[in-house]
């Protein structure tokens, strides 16, 4: 079961940030298949980890993917480059040897040592002793194959191209880099609230964004399309020579469309509190994401694009034990302003996202 609500606004429990990390990366699909949709944020560490295990596992039955790593050595014959200051520095030739610089094909890829690096950090977040004794065994058996494993990788998923026959080297990729960023927040927070919203650096906010798009790509129903940074055009008519080079982009957060209900609904994310103080008291919403939302709804507006005429918007925050369901039309657009409640149990937090569009 998901972490228990907490009843505070202090801050985010660090459960809640894995849930978001888990719906923001490309193992979500794995993640469904694997334990199915209701439950498979459940001890997330462990899951992840076991879903790691079982795919290194598989990917041991065949010979690891190499590559060509820069290689120097010491030889009595030349290959590859000859590095003349070596030989001269060290005298080799005296001993019938030179130095040599070579590509030498090897299993020890930065691949293979992401991999290994998310088997070893694995072994502080899970909890399970089975499943920390199998990550064990499987991290000795890729040190054995030549993988070295050290404090940091330098490999980036997001570089990576795999090829056609690479899928399952794609797939373990893919957990591995959930894993490392699990363990990494655990490491950075501990056991301790992450601040609220408002105090959150820029990479928790746009975490926000791509969770949430991730979860409705995941579980909204298949007459649904689900589209995420979306860049909108102004419609211009008339203009200067340099208007291009300083009229500012518009880009959505989210974008559903639903063509059987003929509903559009754009979606922008904020990571901050959904009100602030009002002039003469109380609270109210934030204008200029109001004007925003507004400018993306109205600058849109064409005739033949029937959908276009009449489209939703919506504002989502995060909140800590408040919660906003409000709605306005204006001029045919209706406006939603709605929060999630980040300090709930993560079953929770999936029902209430699940709700917003249900209301719709």
């Amino acid at each position: 079961m998901g972490i228990p609500a907490v009843n505070t606004c202090q801050g985010i429990p660090l459960q809640n940030l894995w849930l978001l990390m888990l719906y923001a990366s490309d193992f979500r699909y794995q993640a469904q298949s694997y334990v199915g949709s209701e439950n498979m944020d459940e001890h997330l560490a462990d899951l992840v980890a076991d879903v790691l295990c079982n795919q290194v596992s598989q990917r041991l039955r065949r010979q690891l993917s190499h590559g060509y790593r820069q290689t120097q050595a010491h030889l009595t014959r030349v290959r590859g480059r000859i590095n003349s200051l070596e030989t001269t520095r060290k005298m080799l030739l005296l001993q019938g040897k030179v130095a040599c610089e070579f590509e030498e094909l090897s299993s020890d890829t930065l691949r293979n040592q992401y991999v290994a690096y998310a088997l070893n950090k694995s072994l502080k977040v899970v909890r399970n002793p089975v499943l920390k004794s199998k990550a064990k065994k499987l991290l000795a058996d890729y040190v054995g194959q030549g993988v070295s494993v050290g404090h940091f990788c330098a490999y980036r998923p997001q570089n990576e191209r795999f090829s056609r026959h690479e899928l399952e080297d794609k797939k373990v990729v893919a957990t591995a880099e959930l894993m490392l960023n699990l363990a990494l927040i655990n490491e950075s927070v501990g056991h301790q609230l992450l601040p609220s919203p408002d105090k959150q650096e820029h990479w928790v906010r746009r975490l926000f964004e791509k969770a949430v798009h991730g979860f409705y790509s995941l579980n909204l129903e298949t007459e649904w399309t689900v589209k995420g940074g979306k860049k909108l055009a102004w419609q211009i008519e008339d203009m200067t020579s340099n208007i291009a080079n300083l009229l500012p982009g518009m880009k959505l957060d989210i974008l559903l469309e639903n063509e059987t209900q003929n509903r559009r609904l754009i979606i922008d994310t904020k990571f901050t509190s959904i009100t602030q103080s009002a002039q003469f008291g109380g609270e109210s919403y934030k204008s200029n994401y109001i004007y925003q939302l507004y400018s993306y709804l109205r600058s849109q507006e064409e005739q033949s694009d029937l959908l276009s005429l009449k489209s939703e918007g919506m504002l989502l925050h995060p909140s800590m034990g408040v919660t906003h369901r409000e709605s306005v039309l204006i001029q045919g657009h209706k406006l939603k302003f709605c929060t999630v409640d980040l300090s709930q149990s993560s079953g929770s937090i999936k029902r209430e996202l699940n709700s917003i569009i249900a209301d719709l």
